[in-house]
């Protein structure tokens, strides 16, 4: 059986349809690839409890909203975290009931060291077949940044990553 497509071609909902479908594939390798460089030893769901810690203490409800796991989840998360020195716990002073989750000083170092690997992993990358990997990092940066604001816009985009996007310390690091 030969599908056919319509005698003009695709649409152009088709084809925003493929490069979609592309765009989500290719930005799946790219994380995977990456976070392997980073060689954090850690899980993934772990990474990403670190980096939600990173801005200052959160509760675990937070957690949960900003990584996407269950809260269940982020308590077994933490504790994995807590019990190897790379967050803690601790109930707020002013309210008792209320427990909210840090980033101590070797989870930061850890975070630090993994990106810099990253960094480095993605620049020799780069290196081996990008003329100007500034301006093709700052293009791909740029495109993300035009998607996410496209997906507020629509009310689709529920965390803001937008200054994740932007801060480029993380790329201007030294990668000895």
């Amino acid at each position: 059986m030969h599908l056919s497509l319509p005698p003009d071609g695709p649409t152009d909902e088709q084809r925003i349809e493929s490069a979609a479908r592309g765009l989500l594939r290719g930005i799946g390798r790219l994380a995977q690839t990456l976070f392997r460089a980073g060689d954090f030893g850690l899980t993934r769901s772990q990474a990403a409890v670190l980096d939600a810690l990173e801005d200052g203490p959160r509760r675990v409800t937070a957690l949960a909203a900003y990584t996407g796991m269950a809260q269940p989840r982020v308590t077994v998360v933490l504790q994995s975290l807590e019990e190897r020195g790379l967050a803690s716990r601790e109930r707020r002073a002013s309210d008792r009931r209320v427990v909210e989750a840090s980033l101590t000083p070797a989870g930061r170092d850890l975070l630090e060291q993994g990106r810099r690997r990253m960094a480095a992993a993605l620049l020799r990358g780069l290196d081996a077949g990008v003329d100007d990997s500034e301006r093709a990092v700052a293009a791909a940066r740029d495109a993300l940044a035009t998607l996410l604001n496209a997906m507020d816009v629509n009310g689709v985009n529920h965390v803001n990553s937008m200054n994740d996007m932007n801060d480029t310390n993380d790329m201007n690091t030294e990668t000895t």
